[in-house]
């Protein structure tokens, strides 16, 4: 039973809106009024009436009571503000009952002693709207966060503090850390947002996964985790502080889990609850690098068998991923999306069948949940070589199966887990058999009706695709194409370029004997550090190299990243990676010779230990081979050190800035070119899809709309082995089963907010590295034009037929044990056609179903009567709906293809 009170403005904001912050035809005067009551219950910091968070060893307690909590995970930097409620209504709605976030240190103290909460870090707010939806909130303060963000979310400027060692038994790092700690615990309290405050926050973390590097600090380390929990719980938060992938972790600290499956994880004292903080639903990505996928059937049987084993509170890591806006991508080498695979995409949109598979889970999960809060532990039952039961029963002080309790199953549900990896097993329990398909989890919230299994989906899938919106105009032909598309829209027909010079341009350059190390001179400000020296060769080394046949050479011991020479301002070559005795050949020509090295960062070290001691750019002996006289030590130069790019110091990607250059038309004779600076504008779309920008014409750079740095782009592309043709399930996932896209670019569409376009004259720049062709980039909207599902006679009814009002002796009652299958566009979407169905035994998936040799020949007509022009529809699984049993003996099953359009759109086929 919940713990927590509604507000009565959130009961009203959820019955009208249905805690949403989501359009579906609304009029502008409701969409005005949805804002004003999120800015109202944003404004207020009274959630919940205040409660007091504890826990034992079976789980949280909340306001006295046991709960089995749902968690999501959603980084508030890697979405805009704008999409903040939508993203936190439909986790909600997902059956999300904490949204669980890091706290970004280099986000919110970029300047040590200068804080910034504002746009994407206002993390008071991005708290307040999870409070305002009626969830918790569980705040990992870290303040390492890792995360695949730059640095590990580190500022920069901590590693220049004198004597500092980062997370060991170091008197800086520890005044560093606690000071910031104490910062945003303060915020917090100052703000109410704790439970007992009223607040949404019932869990802190400190640290974050330190257990898989302790051992590299030695006994430093083992002292730092005492002094982290001494300090954290010294700061009076007043809730429960966790450490995860801690297994020395002090006795008022609850060790928790961070893995694809912890169903086998046992906290370190038999008085605290097993908490899985990161299950991790997805994987990130790599430049060059296929996408991975995991199977929502491994995921819901994972989640089940956490729960089912003893488990009490799960986070998917991520439920939304987001967006690396920006240069907060870390890596090396990490893309701008942090898609992860997460029930809501990049865009915020859902992923299906993924979100909804997990939605009917949760829903389960809640139906047992008074049975799992009620035992201690489970009772286990072997029913087979590689199955067994888990049954939890609210009279648990009743030892053994008794005859009554067999009887009446009261207050009793039970988990039955096949993890046999090839076979399905018909499994006898408590007099009935139950069928369970290969690695799977079936679940009984009365130990009689099985109500859900993890490897059968009903939910439906949704077929995302991108659509042009708006090209750029810069010939005839293009023009004609798009006003052909587009009549009537307003496009700049031409993009503008201006080199980016390779030559000393800034007055804030220096002059030093030496080769210096990237970060002690950028601070992170830019990716790019150049180099600047003078090179003589004379007439004696041309021979030399002429009569023995060789040539010059840059070597150098440590690169990471990019390295790129240039010589008189020709780019000589580049050496992408971290590499070891890297030797570039170059050309000099007689005299002297200006000799540019140019230092690349793709993202800063976010993992390991010893960070502060990573760097970036060259390491050790750096040297000119081939000459005649012997080798040219380049550390003992003079070298000119330029920060960043001019076209970044003058910030032409800005409204205000980007005419204080001059910009010359392009041409096709311009394309391709490197060290380039590109501009346009263009019209927002109409409507309220996503946008894209799509870069794959591009080479590698970065992006800017409207002065918002969308982040790094790169047309790298995966290697065309790795893909599995069909991804199955079955077994134990790791981030290399399952994946996608070999053989193409890992990312070519790069999220462009739509809180950050205006009506029309939106304003794209782009500096391109290694040269495209900007002429076919384009805006393109995103959104689920497919969907299909595949529901059969022996699946289980929807969840919402079971409810848990409707205990009568002990059971569960349902209505209508029909299943359904539920068809729903995203919002502003409507079913515009059904192009597939077939009641009968069809076969194949989505977009490639066929019919089979049963089929009931109004199939198409019923679901199109159902479903066409709706937002949303349910057909029922029965021979009555579709006119009588086509085939007798058979178990039948109904397979859809629908499409969807914009509601804007008025066209349907008809049947």
């Amino acid at each position: 039973m919940p713990a927590y009170i509604y507000p009565f403005i959130t009961y009203s904001f959820s019955s009208k809106n249905k805690m949403v912050a989501r359009a579906r035809g609304e009029t502008v005067i409701q969409c005005l009024s949805l804002f004003l009551v999120i800015h109202f219950l944003v404004a207020s910091a009274n959630f919940f009436k205040p409660f007091n968070v504890t826990y034992d060893h079976r789980a949280l307690i909340i306001d006295g009571h046991r709960r089995m909590l749902i968690s999501g995970g959603i980084h508030y930097p890697r979405a805009t503000p704008e999409m903040w409620p939508d993203l936190i209504s439909k986790s909600k709605e997902g059956g999300v009952d904490v949204i669980q976030t890091y706290v970004f240190w280099n986000g919110h103290e970029p300047i040590r002693g200068q804080y910034f909460f504002e746009g994407r870090y206002d993390i008071v707010k991005f708290v307040k709207l999870v409070g305002a939806n009626g969830l918790y909130l569980h705040l990992r303060i870290g303040p390492y966060v890792c995360a695949e963000w730059n640095f590990g979310g580190f500022p920069v400027w901590l590693r220049d503090i004198p004597g500092i060692v980062f997370r060991t038994d170091n008197a800086p790092f520890k005044e560093e850390m606690q000071r910031f700690v104490k910062r945003i615990v303060d915020l917090m309290r100052e703000e109410m947002l704790f439970s007992w405050q009223g607040g949404p926050i019932i869990m802190l973390q400190i640290e974050n996964e330190y257990g898989d590097i302790e051992h590299s600090f030695g006994p430093g380390g083992k002292e730092y985790v005492k002094w982290a929990a001494r300090m954290a719980l010294g700061l009076g938060a007043g809730v429960p502080w966790v450490m995860c992938r801690q297994t020395d972790a002090p006795e008022n600290i609850i060790d928790a889990c961070n893995a694809y499956y912890c169903d086998g994880f046992k906290p370190n004292s038999q008085k605290k609850p097993m908490l899985w903080t990161e299950d991790w639903d997805g994987w990130f990505a790599t430049w060059g690098g296929s996408l991975p996928h995991r199977p929502v059937e491994d995921l819901a049987f994972a989640v089940a068998r956490f729960f089912e084993r003893g488990g009490s509170f799960q986070n998917y890591y991520m439920y939304f991923g987001g967006t690396n806006f920006g240069r907060t991508a870390g890596g090396p080498f990490y893309i701008t999306s942090y898609d992860y695979d997460a029930p809501i995409d990049e865009y915020g949109l859902l992923s299906e069948p993924k979100w909804g598979h997990l939605k009917d889970l949760h829903a389960t999960i809640k139906l047992c949940e008074p049975a799992l809060v009620a035992a201690d532990s489970p009772q286990y039952i072997k029913l087979g070589s590689k199955q067994e039961a888990h049954v939890y029963r609210i009279d648990s002080h009743t030892d053994g199966l008794n005859s009554t309790w067999h009887e009446s199953q009261s207050g009793c549900s039970a988990f039955l887990a096949n993890i046999d990896e090839c076979k399905a097993a018909t499994l006898r329990f408590l007099g009935q058999s139950y069928t369970l398909p290969p690695w799977s989890v079936s679940i009984l919230p009365d130990c009689r009706n099985a109500v859900f299994n993890t490897a059968k989906v009903t939910a439906q899938t949704s077929i995302k695709s991108v659509e042009l919106a708006l090209s750029y105009l810069s010939n005839v032909s293009s023009l004609q194409q798009f006003m052909a598309q587009n009549e009537g829209s307003n496009m700049q027909t031409s993009w503008v370029t201006i080199k980016e010079p390779i030559s000393v341009w800034s007055e804030n350059n220096f002059t030093v004997e030496g080769i210096l190390e990237h970060l002690n001179v950028t601070k992170d400000q830019s990716d790019y550090l150049w180099y600047f020296t003078r090179i003589y060769v004379s007439d004696e080394d041309i021979a030399f190299w002429e009569e023995n046949k060789v040539r010059p050479a840059v070597t150098i011991d440590s690169i990471r990243d990019v390295f790129r020479v240039f010589i008189n301002g020709q780019l000589a070559g580049s050496v992408i990676g971290r590499w070891d005795k890297v030797m570039q050949p170059v050309q000099f020509q007689k005299g002297y010779n200006d000799l540019v090295l140019l230092s690349q960062t793709v993202g800063l070290q976010n993992y390991g230990a010893f960070l502060e001691r990573e760097g970036a750019g060259f390491k050790g002996q750096t040297k000119l081979t081939g000459f005649k006289d012997g080798d040219i030590d380049l550390s003992n130069l003079l070298w000119t050190y330029q920060v960043g790019l001019q076209g970044e110091y003058l910030k032409i990607y800005g409204q205000g800035n980007n005419e204080m250059v001059e910009w010359t038309d392009l041409t096709h004779d311009d394309i391709p070119s490197t060290f380039t600076w590109y501009k346009t504008y263009f019209d927002a779309p109409a409507g309220a899809d996503p946008v894209a920008l799509d870069l794959g014409s591009m080479g590698k750079g970065q992006a800017w709309v409207n002065g918002h740095h969308i982040g790094r782009y790169w047309t790298l592309v995966a290697p065309e082995d790795g893909c599995q043709r069909n991804c199955d399930y079955r077994g134990a996932y790791s981030s290399g089963k399952c994946t996608t896209n070999c053989g193409k670019p890992t990312q070519t569409w790069y999220h462009i907010p739509r809180s950050w376009l205006q009506e029309s004259h939106n304003l794209l720049v782009i500096f391109e590295e290694t040269g495209g062709n900007p002429l076919d980039i384009s805006v393109k909207l995103r959104s689920a034009h497919v969907i299909c599902a595949h529901v059969s006679e022996n699946h289980y009814p929807p969840l919402q037929k079971w409810v848990r009002s409707d205990f009568i002796d002990g059971k569960i009652s349902v209505k209508d044990m029909t299943p359904e299958m539920q068809l729903q566009c995203q919002d502003g979407h409507i079913i515009s056609s059904i192009e597939f169905a077939s009641y009968g035994t069809p076969q194949g998936s989505c977009q490639k179903f066929s019919r089979g040799n049963c089929h009931a020949l109004n199939s198409l007509s019923v679901v199109a009567k159902a479903c066409q022009g709706t937002n949303k529809c349910n057909v029922a699984i029965s021979n009555a709906v579709f006119g009588g049993d086509p085939c007798r003996g058979i178990v039948k099953t109904l397979a859809v293809e629908a499409r969807c359009v914009s509601s804007t759109k008025v066209g349907f086929s008809q049947y």
